[in-house]
Order: structure tokens, then C-alpha cells, then sequence
């Protein structure tokens, strides 16, 4: 968990203006979290957000002083696309890196509700789940949700730390990063 509160996002300007380098260097420090978890079923979400931090990168590094916010991404490729724009580009690569940031939220806001499985106290299966469903879901067609069945297959809560002691300074962690975390997600999702 210091990997995730080492690495916060920036506060939010008053006029919600996020800036597209911060934003990129804060966020692309979320897919080595997968790897804490110590297990492959992760592995697809933490391509696919690494893959659309890429995306976006890629579109903000051909001209930095026009792309300073995403909010100047997303005006310039509406402009540009049309029609299409949430379909294309770093606008369709913000709105899956957006959902995928989400399923990180929904996943430790459920450990630090102490969500579990009465009769598995210690798998995380049920924090997976709930994520998958209420966010991936309904974006993926019937092949891809054999991952939620995968998600059963998630390492247990007490590879995520040792010792009660540990546990309760990892849930503070986590919460300390999920405060700034959840109104950047919630930004991005105002502006899509």
C-alpha cells in the first residue's frame, strides 16, 4: 500500500482543470499495485491500464502545451473526431482507464468496509466480485466475464499484509489514498 500513497494524485484545482502530465506520471504507478497481489487474474486489467495510460501518453507528448489538461484532449478530439470521438483516441483510452481506476476503487473501498465472505473471511474474492460487477461488467460480453469466475482464484487478505497491526496501518494507507483518489475518478467521469 506505500506504493499507492508514495505516488497520490495532486489535489484538485478549484476550476476541476486536470493536469495531463501529473495525472499520467500518478496513475501509472497503479498497475504495479496489481502486482502486490500476487496473482496472474489480475493481469488483464493491469494491461489494460497500462495500455491506455500509454494511449493517452502518446497523445499528450505530440504537443504538451496544447494538451497541458485532459479536459484540452478531450475538446481538441471532439472537435477533430466529431460524431466518433468518444470512440477513438485517447478519449476512448481515458473512459477504459477510467473504468479500470474505478474497479481499484470500488476493490479497496470494499476491503476497508471489511466486505467478506463469512464463511472465507480471508479470500478477497468477494471484494473482486463486487468491483467486477458494479464496474466492468456490463461493458464486457459473455467470453470476458469468464474472468469474473477467475477472480475466485485472488490471493488471500493476508498476502496484502502481516499481522492484524500491519493490516489496520495498511487499511489507514489505503484510505488516505482513496480520499483524493475517488475525486479525481469522480472528475473524470464528470467530464466524460
Amino acid at each position: 500500500m506505500a506504493l499507492l500513497t508514495e505516488h497520490l494524485l495532486k489535489p484538485l484545482p478549484k476550476d476541476k482543470q486536470m493536469e495531463t502530465r501529473p495525472f499520467l506520471e500518478a496513475v501509472s504507478h497503479m498497475p504495479p499495485f496489481f502486482d502486490c497481489l500476487g496473482s496472474p487474474v489480475f493481469m488483464p486489467i493491469k494491461a489494460d491500464i497500462s495500455g491506455n495510460i500509454t494511449k493517452i501518453k502518446a497523445v499528450y507528448n505530440m504537443d504538451p502545451a496544447k494538451f497541458w489538461t485532459l479536459q484540452n484532449i478531450l475538446e481538441a478530439e471532439k472537435e477533430m473526431y466529431g460524431a466518433e470521438w468518444l470512440k477513438v483516441g485517447a478519449t476512448l483510452a481515458l473512459m477504459w482507464l477510467k473504468r479500470g481506476l474505478c474497479f481499484i476503487q470500488v476493490f479497496l473501498q470494499s476491503i476497508c468496509d471489511r466486505d467478506q465472505d463469512t464463511s472465507h473471511p480471508n479470500l478477497i474474492h468477494l471484494n473482486t466480485t463486487k468491483a467486477y460487477k458494479m464496474v466492468l461488467k456490463k461493458y464486457h460480453s459473455w467470453i470476458l466475464q469468464i474472468f469474473q469466475a477467475a477472480l475466485y482464484a485472488g490471493p488471500y487478505k493476508s498476502a496484502l499484509s502481516k499481522g492484524q497491526n500491519v493490516m489496520e496501518e495498511c487499511l489507514e494507507k489505503v484510505r488516505l489514498f482513496l480520499a483524493k483518489y475517488t475525486a479525481t475518478i469522480d472528475i473524470i467521469y464528470k467530464m466524460m
